[in-house]
C-alpha cells in the first residue's frame, strides 16, 4: 500500500516540529500495509484511507508525546487496549528505545500486534488479556514508566484500568478528543484513589482542524490493593 507520498508525509509531520527520516517512512509505510491488510480479515480501524492512517493514527500517535518530550529514555511503556497498535507502535518507530508492552482483550488483535512488530522490528511483548485482571498480577501491577491508552473508555473507568499498571512516580498518558478538561475533571476522585497526583490536559489539534487532548497524570502512591475492580462493578459505580 502507498501510505502518502513520502514529500507529504513529511510535511504532515513537520507541522509538529518532528523529522521523518527514509527508515521510518518505510516502517509507516509497511504498518498501513498491514493494517489494512489485516483489517479485511477482522476489525481493526474504520480509517483506511492513506491520508487518514498517517494523521488521525501516525501523526497522532506521536506528536502529543514528542512534543511534551516523552517518554524519557529508555522507558518501559504499557499501550492498555491498544487494538490495532495505538499509540504504542508508531511512537516506538520514532523511539526505539521504548521498551513496550502491548495489551489486548482480544487474541486476534494479538496475533496481528506479533505480526506487527516483528516487521518493524519493535522491541515489544504482546499480552493477550484483560487489564483488570493483568493489573492485579504481580509482574504487571505498578511495573511501568509511563502507561498509554487512546479512546478505550470514559476517564474514571480509564483510570482504574491503567494506573494499576503505573509504577510511583511514573505516568499515566491517556489520549483523548477535544473535552478532555472536563473529562479529567471528572476524573477527579478516580485520581485521587489510585494512587494519582498532580494532572495535567494538553490540547492541541490535528492539522485537519480536529481537536485533541492529551492528559497526564503523575503516579504518587500505590494503587489500594482492591483496584482494579472487574469490569461489570467499575461500569456499575465508577469512582
Amino acid at each position: 500500500m502507498n501510505l502518502t507520498d513520502k514529500a507529504a508525509l513529511r510535511e504532515l509531520f513537520a507541522s509538529g516540529g518532528i523529522e521523518v527520516t527514509d527508515e521510518q517512512y518505510g516502517k509507516l509505510e509497511r504498518y498501513a500495509g498491514l493494517l489494512v491488510e489485516w483489517n479485511g480479515k477482522m476489525n481493526l480501524t474504520a480509517i483506511t484511507d492513506p491520508q487518514g492512517i498517517a494523521e488521525k493514527h501516525f501523526y497522532d500517535s506521536v506528536y502529543p508525546f514528542l512534543s511534551e518530550g516523552l517518554p524519557a529514555e529508555g522507558a518501559s511503556l504499557a499501550d492498555i487496549g491498544t487494538g490495532a497498535g495505538f499509540p504504542s507502535c508508531p511512537l516506538g518507530i520514532f523511539r526505539p528505545d521504548l521498551r513496550l508492552t502491548l495489551i489486548d482483550s482480544l487474541n486476534k488483535r494479538v496475533g496481528f500486534l506479533q505480526e506487527l512488530t516483528s516487521a518493524l522490528g519493535l522491541t515489544a511483548e504482546c499480552i493477550h488479556g484483560r487489564a483488570e485482571e493483568l493489573g492485579r498480577k504481580e509482574e504487571y501491577r505498578e511495573r511501568f514508566d509511563i502507561v498509554t491508552a487512546r479512546a478505550v473508555a470514559a476517564l474514571p473507568v480509564l483510570c482504574e484500568y491503567c494506573l494499576p499498571f503505573v509504577k510511583v512516580g511514573g505516568i499515566f498518558a491517556a489520549l483523548k478528543g477535544s473535552d478532555g478538561a472536563a473529562e479529567l475533571r471528572s476524573a477527579a476522585n478516580a485520581v485521587k484513589t489510585l494512587g494519582g497526583g498532580k494532572a495535567i490536559c494538553r490540547e492541541y489539534t490535528l492539522p485537519n482542524g480536529d481537536g485533541r487532548s492529551l492528559i497526564l497524570i503523575k503516579k504518587l502512591s500505590p494503587a489500594p490493593p482492591k483496584y482494579p475492580r472487574n469490569k461489570g462493578r467499575m461500569d456499575k459505580s465508577p469512582l
